[in-house]
């Protein structure tokens, strides 16, 4: 049986020297020694096209490619393997469609990359579980500062504020490097944030078409009024011992 470093007809795809070729013929071809035919996969044997039962590979089976590890596992397990090649008229090459492969092998392989599969899904989940835990961690400091800045926030505001400016991969000012470091201008950011969008008509303004520096000069008084509020500061305009 011919065996060939590269595919016939210029292929740029190297094949170990030691491939078997099995092509995936364009056309009807028929086996030049038992006639049968058309044949779906052909040996070509001094020239001359044979079937994989006259080629004494007709005991393995069609592996398509695209899963790397299941390829490289069942042609490393496999005694007896052959790369299937298929000529694409445009490119004017060989191009590499698969591999034939013992069954036992294949079979062994597919358990392994099961195997593979089922620690990978284990690890995800352990490392979800970690990272939820961590959030749950940051969420309930990045409340506690909040509350130790702003006291008179409520604490379920407090820890609803924090769980939204700390979404992991929200981008919002919690998961900024002053956001997990817990920052007085971080955590002032986020709670005048919130303030912003939940007792004022900010989002409202945005929708109408104001420009969003005049929305929020329109609506700063609110939200310093409310800061204030919880930080346990005098009304702006309060005078000491008016009243």
């Amino acid at each position: 049986m011919a065996r060939f470093a590269t595919p016939p007809h210029g292929s740029n795809e190297a094949l170990p020297a030691s491939a078997l070729l099995v092509v995936q013929p364009l056309g009807k071809r028929h086996c030049a020694e038992c006639r049968s035919g058309p044949l779906a996969l052909l040996v070509l044997e001094e020239g001359a096209p044979r079937c994989l039962d006259c080629a004494d590979l007709g005991h393995l089976v069609f592996l398509p490619r695209g899963d790397t590890a299941l390829t490289r596992r069942s042609r490393e397990d496999s005694g007896l393997s052959a790369v299937v090649v298929r000529f694409h008229r445009r490119r004017g090459r060989y191009e590499r469609q698969g591999l034939l492969v013992e069954e036992a092998a294949l079979a062994r392989a597919e358990q392994r990359c099961l195997a593979d599969a089922e620690a990978r899904r284990r690890r995800r989940a352990r490392d979800a579980r970690r990272r939820q835990a961590e959030d749950v961690r940051f969420t309930d400091a990045f409340a506690r500062e909040t509350g130790r800045l702003f006291p008179g926030c409520p604490a379920d505001r407090a820890h609803a504020i924090a769980a939204h400016a700390s979404v992991r991969g929200s981008g919002r000012v919690g998961r900024s490097s002053a956001g997990r470091a817990l920052s007085e201008a971080a955590v002032t950011a986020a709670v005048r944030a919130a303030v912003r969008h939940t007792e004022t008509p900010y989002d409202e303004l945005l929708m109408s078409g104001v420009p969003r520096h005049e929305a929020r000069r329109r609506i700063a008084s609110v939200v310093d009024a409310r800061l204030r509020e919880w930080r346990g500061e005098e009304p702006e305009g309060t005078e000491e011992g008016a009243g």
